[in-house]
């Protein structure tokens, strides 16, 4: 069901009951459009997280905590100086609409006491977060609105803050029977009701009317006209009845395989014959729930885009370098040729003289006469001739080496780089993104990375896992967490995993050089098999002690060199999240 005026209905009644008086501790901006509130109250701190996201607005308290870039934006750092210190004193809805206000007492630079109020809109595209004082001038603003975006209604710091346009629907909450039944009459009989309700009625989401439709008559796709007008204001009157008396459910709809679909703020019966409903305990878990999730995949997707297009534009440029490799390597074919020639010209020396263009020569190199047609320098002398051709074959036989030596540290660095892809398409969180960032600053595309500052540290945090017979088993993140498992954390007797010929993580088997069972070697080989970038069944794994495993001088992040290994042909394990410790 869409965040309605219901819904946050439901919230603010949820946030009041919670962190009344509350003392706001910190204010944090982890994304462009999101902030997040730590209110303190009775010793326990709850955190509020407002998103004014296009795709998917919404406010409630929340136990997610994410993670802040170092350096705060400027509409975070204006609500710090407002805010931080100030005291909660409650919030209200604006009406019925999708916006709500939340009121702070506090004190200014020079210690006069202050009011303020942070409305949250919560309207799709037009999703804002706006900053007044007591007079309701606006102080900040998430997203400025001048002329040039819109000409009804401006938000910029200075103005006095005004509610959007008001819209031509009718609050809910305030309908009686009497004015419910005369404006039923005078709709259009073959309009659909539900469309009927959320056209009419202020802050009722289709989801909404449907649900109320469902309720009325068993059916929500009845138009006006199949509707008895008494059953349908009966059941409209009960909802928001409830509504009044904030009586709400947190109720989560969920798929067949448990995926959550929707969420509501009341028992639902319009639902999918496949789809089943869970209660939850509060909407702060109904929402982290919903969308935590999903927001997670949307805003590491986004913090890493900057790192798709890098290793994109470097693979593109290795790619183009390695075809001008190769096409100088097949030139460098000739040498053999040069050096054919510059023998024929030493062999018939004395027949030959200054000024002379080409000649044919017998060859007997291959065992029969062939003749050849060997083509000179007119300017240089017949010895000249033969120095010049006796250089170019050194030159390509030069050439072909260096090209060979070449190309294998273009294609070993194309594989690096498939290798990082692979940890970037697996990362999980912000720090995993954090960690790829600052291995790739230290192999070299610092001067790719616009703006970038390393960090001061980072805590290698490496996936455990515990096989059948209980040992531990460690699996990197990234290249920098492979190379930490295999040369510092693990020891000499502990068994080594990795996918054979292709990029993945490198996983320890912490065994002391005791022999576990063919259960943990299996199950550490699918893991391995599973944080690859290898997919299918029957998948190769080479597995060694770690004695046997060399990092050679000078090589990328997580390149390493074994021997004396085994292989294992396992299919990756499909329970790997619900395994992890």
């Amino acid at each position: 069901m869409a965040y309605d005026g219901g819904m946050l209905r439901a919230i603010l009644c949820e946030l009041n009951n919670t962190c009344a008086d509350a003392k706001v501790e910190r204010i944090f901006q982890p994304a462009q459009d999101e902030i997040d509130l730590i209110l303190a109250n009775h010793g326990k701190k709850n955190r509020l997280a407002i998103s004014a996201g296009a795709g998917a607005p919404h406010m409630s308290l929340s136990a997610i905590a994410k993670e802040n870039p170092a350096a705060p934006p400027m509409f975070c750092m204006l609500l710090r100086k407002h805010l931080a210190g100030a005291k909660f004193r409650g919030a209200e809805q604006v009406g019925f609409e999708r916006a709500a206000r939340l009121s702070f007492s506090g004190y200014d630079e020079m210690g006069y006491p202050t009011e303020k109020s942070l409305i949250v809109e919560v309207m799709g595209k037009h999703s804002n977060l706006i900053l007044t004082d007591e007079k309701d001038k606006i102080v900040a603003v998430l997203r400025p609105v001048d002329f040039t975006t819109s000409r009804k209604r401006q938000v910029l710091p200075g103005m006095i803050y005004e509610m959007p346009p008001a819209q031509d629907k009718t609050d809910p909450l305030e309908e009686t029977e009497e004015e419910f039944l005369s404006r039923l009459s005078t709709a259009s009989p073959e309009k659909g009701a539900a469309s009927y309700l959320s056209g009419t009625y202020l802050g009722v989401a289709t989801q909404t009317a449907a649900e109320i439709v469902f309720r009325a008559v068993g059916n929500s796709d009845v138009k006006v006209g199949e509707i008895r007008p008494a059953a349908f204001y009966s059941t409209f009157s009960s909802w928001f009845d409830a509504v009044k008396r904030e009586e709400f459910t947190p109720t989560l709809v969920l798929s067949a395989d448990g995926t959550p679909l929707d969420y509501t703020y009341a028992p639902t019966a319009y639902r999918g014959s496949a789809a089943t409903t869970q209660t939850l305990s509060s909407f702060a878990a109904l929402l982290d729930r919903f969308f935590g999730e999903r927001d997670l995949a949307d805003r590491i997707r986004a913090r890493s885009m900057d790192l798709h297009h890098l290793l994109s534009g470097a693979e593109a440029r290795l790619c183009r370098k390695l075809a001008a490799q190769r096409e100088e390597l097949a030139d460098c074919a000739k040498a053999e040729e040069y050096r054919r020639q510059a023998d024929l010209v030493v062999a018939n020396i004395y027949r030959l003289s200054r000024g002379m263009t080409e000649f044919i020569a017998t060859d007997y190199s291959s065992g029969e006469g062939v003749d050849v047609l060997v083509h000179l320098d007119g300017r240089l002398s017949p010895s000249a001739n033969a120095q010049r051709l006796y250089k170019y074959y050194n030159k390509a036989k030069t050439a072909s080496r260096i090209l060979a030596e070449q190309i294998a540290l273009s294609e070993a660095e194309l594989a690096y780089i498939e290798g990082v892809r692979g940890f970037l398409d697996r990362a999980e969180s912000e720090a995993d993104l954090t960690e790829i960032r600052d291995e790739l600053y230290r192999t070299g595309y610092a001067s790719r990375m616009k703006n970038y500052t390393p960090p001061k540290s980072i805590k290698l945090r490496p996936r455990e896992f515990v096989t059948p017979s209980g040992y531990r088993l460690l699996c990197g993140r990234n290249n920098l967490q492979n190379d930490q498992l295999t040369f510092r954390t693990a020891g000499k007797d502990d068994l080594w995993f990795h996918v054979k010929d292709a990029p993945g993580s490198h996983v320890i088997l912490l065994c002391d050089g005791e022999e576990p069972s063919a259960e943990d070697y299996t199950y550490a080989a699918e893991i391995a098999a599973h944080f690859s970038g290898v997919s299918g069944s029957g998948i190769a794994v080479d597995y060694t002690r770690v004695r046997h495993v060399k990092k050679p001088a000078g090589a990328k992040p997580g390149y390493v060199i074994y021997k004396t290994n085994y292989t294992a042909y396992v299919t990756p394990r499909a329970d790997v999240e619900k395994t992890e410790k």
